[in-house]
This record gives structure tokens, sequence and C-alpha cells, in this order.
């Protein structure tokens, strides 16, 4: 199968007052058409920077230093902002974190989803008005054609979120980016923007990166999940196996802070410890600190990210080279079941 996009060695670099820091390290992933690949972790380990660079979208301090980004064949690091604005809104689209700072205030919705119809298809006036309110009644919002006039006040958090969907909809991109769509959302509304965006890339057979630290969001949509620790991938496979048998501490630790609500009883488990700063120079594994299954070898030399199982899956972690039970053990927040009811 074709991948759509194909990342390789992606290392970001931020300019700070102590030098330069990289805020993500030799990142590789792929994505297929009609896949939707999440990127889990806690706040800090650089999910969110990694997403912004698929669309050079990185704040001025911040540049890839080095990796290819590669979308259809298409190589887009080191491409002009000009360049970049032809493909924006057009092959990739993205779904902000909170769409009341991501929407104009001064616009109307109606106007702001017109935008990108008549810049990249070239269509006129009244053709941009008609297809913007097909993708407001696509996204689910109720008298489309009242709503186009309104401004972005005038709508709740989850008609917002939803007017982002359709600006991100609008050119029909070939690749999605999903920042934390759902983070500010009642868990009712969030179950119907998980539904409309897994609907509407079965409809438009767009590939879907999403960026979300909520496991059970993971359980929901993921057709495969790649784990982030301090700007690392630290684990890579298919949703159901690694819920099933995950194999790095961190994402065991992940799962089991996930409440099981059929047992109340269970005591809440926490990762100790805090994400370190992209200026923290660890020695060996990162993640050594904060784990309960450190080695000696963990605090002097780096892992690599080598396959574990399947061709699809990968581990970064020393337990994979060493003879114990510890580094296939299920964690206690139940599996994959468990999570998905959650």
């Amino acid at each position: 199968m074709e991948k759509l996009l194909d990342v390789k060695d992606l290392t970001i670099d931020f300019r700070t007052a102590k030098g330069n820091s990289a805020a993500v390290r030799d990142v590789s992933f792929s994505l297929h058409d009609g896949e939707i690949l999440c990127i889990v972790g806690e706040s800090g380990s650089g999910k969110s920077i990694t997403s912004l660079s698929l669309m050079g979208l990185l704040p001025d301090n911040g540049e890839v230093s080095s990796g290819s980004i590669r979308l259809n064949g298409e190589e887009l690091v080191n491409k002009t902002d000009e360049e970049l604005r032809k493909i924006r809104g057009n092959k990739i689209s993205m779904i902000f974190q909170e769409p009341m700072t991501a929407l104009n205030p001064v616009f109307t919705i109606g106007y702001q989803i017109q935008e990108p119809l008549r810049i990249h298809k070239g269509m006129s006036k009244q053709m941009a008005i008609t297809k913007s309110i097909d993708l407001l009644e696509q996204v689910g919002i109720p008298n489309p054609k009242e709503k186009i006039n309104q401004y972005p006040h005038e709508l709740s958090g989850g008609m917002r979120q939803r007017v982002m969907i359709a600006m991100a909809l609008a050119c029909e991109p070939s690749l999605l980016i999903a920042d934390e769509p759902t983070t500010a959302l009642d868990v009712t509304i969030q179950a119907q923007i998980l539904d409309i965006i897994d609907d509407l890339k079965e409809q438009f057979g767009m590939g879907v990166v999403f960026v979300t630290h909520d496991m059970g969001v993971v359980a929901e949509v993921a057709d495969r999940v790649m784990v982030m620790y301090a700007g690392e991938v630290v684990e890579v496979n298919d949703v159901e196996s690694l819920f099933r048998n995950p194999q790095h501490p961190y994402t065991q630790g992940l799962l089991g802070a996930v409440p099981n609500v059929d047992d109340e009883t269970q005591e809440m488990k926490v990762i100790p410890g805090s994400m370190p700063s992209v200026d923290d120079d660890i020695p060996g594994c990162r993640f050594h600190p904060r784990c309960p299954m450190a080695m000696d070898i963990c605090k002097e030399k780096k892992p690599q990210l080598v396959r574990s199982g399947s061709e699809n899956a990968a581990v970064r972690c020393w337990l994979q080279e060493v003879d114990t039970d510890d580094s296939s053990t299920v964690t206690s927040s139940g599996g994959f079941e468990n999570i998905l009811s959650n």
C-alpha cells in the first residue's frame, strides 16, 4: 500500500537563552490512506510540536534541523512559506485544540469556511457559500443557513469545534491533523466529534494524525498508536496489541493510570516524577529516572527503537534485551476492553 505520509529521523530544535535544545529527536513514522494514527504522551512529550511541523507551523524560534517529511512522496521540509501556503488547508488540514483562539472573532464562520474554498479551489462567492452550508450540515450543525452568518462567540464550544472540522475538510485534504480536538469538550460532545471525524475519514478516505493524551479516545478511534516521551518515540503498535500487551514501562504507566470503571476500590496509579525539560541532559534512557524497572544499563546507554514482535511494532527499551516477564505484563487497568468502555 502506498504511504500517504512518511516521516523519517525528524529532529526539531528550539533556540533558547541556553542555546539550541532538541524538543523532538529522531522521530520516524508513516501513515496510509484511510488510517488513524494516534500520537500519545504527557504534556511536553513532543506530540503537538511534531504535528505542527507537518504543517510548517513551528514557532519562530523552532526549526526542523534534520530529517524528512514526505506527503505522497513530496518533500515538505525546507519548502518556502509561499509553497506551504498552497498545501495548508488544501492537501493538509488541521483541527486545533481550542477553536475559540483558532477562529478569527471578527469574521463570520461562513466567511472563514469560504476562504480556503475560494483560494484553493477557485470557487465563486455563491459556490463557496453553498459548499459551506453543505459542510456545516455534514458536521451536524443545525440550521446551517442561519449559523453561517454568526460569529464564533455566538456558538457553543462544541459548535465551534464542528466549525473547525468543517473548515479543515473544506478542500477534502488527503491528510487531517487533529491536535487534541476534544480536550475542552464534555464527554457527550466529545463522542459526537469523534464519530464525525471517523465518519468523514471513511467518506473521504483521508489519513488522520490524532494527537491526544486521553487513552479512552485512543481506544475509540486509533488504528495504530505512537507513544512519545520527552521528544522521542518509545513504542509503536496497532491499537489492540498495545492495549493488550504494552511493552514499554511508560506505556504501561499511562494505561495503569486510567481508572477502572468496574472496580471502585482500585487505587489510582500514577507515574512518579515529571516530564523532563528539553534542556535536561539525561544519560541513557530518558525515562529511567521515573521507571520502576530501570537497570544500570538504562542509566548509562541510550536504547534504540527496535522491532518488537510484529513488523509494525517497535519499542525503545532495554527490557527487550533482557529475559524478564516484567516487559510483557499487561497493566491492571483491565486491558483494551476496559479502556474502550471508559
